[in-house]
């Protein structure tokens, strides 16, 4: 689903990505973790097209996208701060990235999930944050693509939302959806994720399912174990 070899990227002296490695089967829940500052969202953007590295491959469903923007189309984004045109109502956004996107969507059935109804005729900017939040997912998820990227999509979220925000993600999973998540709310990635990659100093220190982690770092539950990971790396 996604290969990626060899990536470096820099910003000015600043080495964030060091001759990164990483292979994402296609079909699953993967979680991309690490410290701040540890390369994940530079990671993130690069396989988007939005970062450009300065060294190394991605292909992205088969195809090198150094040279392609097409295979965009095929990956559904929820970024972690979304900047919407505040003056939009609800209803025209939704419009307005389906008019762009030109793919069928499914956003009525999400509208309803997130209890978005009396909401639609109102303008942006005068939503809570946690609105906006259940927003951006109705706008992430409303387009069937095979590829589904997720920057801390539980920001802002009540309890509520957040149970059918897992539920939505664990139906995406069953119709054989790779989904990359980045999180810092460790049970939430303990919940859903089938594997996680943890990034640090611009590389991969482990990959692997979560039981897995407990057993390399003697650790009884997750969140100790990425604690010992932290310590014993001095982060």
């Amino acid at each position: 689903m996604v290969s990626i070899q060899g990536l470096h990227k820099k910003f000015g002296k600043n080495k964030v990505l060091s001759g990164l490695d990483l292979e994402i089967e296609e079909g699953g829940i993967f979680a991309v973790l690490g410290p701040n500052g540890s390369g994940k969202t530079t990671l993130i953007k690069s396989i988007l097209g939005m970062v450009i590295p300065n060294k190394g491959e991605i292909s992205v469903l088969g195809k090198n996208i150094k040279n392609s923007s097409k295979y965009r189309n095929k990956i559904d984004y929820l970024p972690q701060i979304a900047n919407f045109p505040s003056n939009l109502k609800v209803k025209e956004l939704i419009k307005m990235i389906k008019d762009l996107r030109g793919k069928t969507a499914e956003d009525e059935s999400l509208i309803r999930l997130f209890k978005l109804e009396p909401f639609l005729n109102k303008k942006l900017n005068t939503l809570s944050g946690g609105t906006k939040q259940k927003v951006n997912i109705v706008l992430t998820f409303m387009f069937d693509s095979p590829l589904i990227i997720l920057d801390e999509p539980t920001t802002g979220l009540d309890p509520i939302s957040l149970i059918r925000l897992k539920t939505l993600i664990q139906t995406e999973k069953s119709k054989g959806k790779t989904i990359l998540i980045t999180s810092h709310i460790m049970s939430f990635v303990e919940e859903v994720s089938d594997e996680i990659v943890f990034l640090l100093e611009g590389n991969i220190y482990f990959k692997g399912s979560i039981s897995e982690l407990k057993q390399m770092t003697s650790q009884p539950d997750f969140e100790h174990a990425i604690a010992s990971i932290l310590t014993t790396n001095h982060v």
